[in-house]
């Protein structure tokens, strides 16, 4: 069972089979599929599609942050299925990925949990 269906629900809902020892922007782009990408390690987040349905490994993907995660994204460059999966893929699934840190500021629980730290009660 090393082979999972990968939906594109915003590509007219086009099916691919994928090898789950590959990454998803590797695959997809093997047969055909036209995706943004940057550098290709989960450094950046031009690759960022949103998980509708299923489930991924992408424990190298570190330019997320928490917000990030919790509303789907995953980055396709480091990203391996772990079952068949459904996404939105392009730009056009960016619709919360990026926000203005200056209209409205991270907050702790929403940073990279590196960087969150909890601040202390002066007594």
């Amino acid at each position: 069972m090393g082979k999972f269906t990968i939906t594109l629900a915003n590509r007219g809902g086009a099916a691919f089979r994928v090898d789950r020892r590959q990454t998803l922007l590797k695959s997809l782009e093997a047969q055909g599929v036209s995706l943004p990408y940057g550098c290709k390690y989960g450094g950046c987040i031009s690759c960022a599609a949103k998980l509708i349905d299923g489930e991924v490994d992408q424990k190298a993907a570190v330019a997320l942050n928490n917000r990030q995660l919790r509303d789907g994204y995953i980055l396709l460059c480091v990203a391996r299925p772990l079952s068949d999966c459904t996404l939105n893929i392009g730009v056009e699934s960016h619709d919360t990925l990026y926000r203005n840190p200056f209209a409205s500021p991270l907050r702790p629980d929403e940073l990279k949990p590196d960087i969150a730290t909890p601040e202390k009660e002066t007594p």
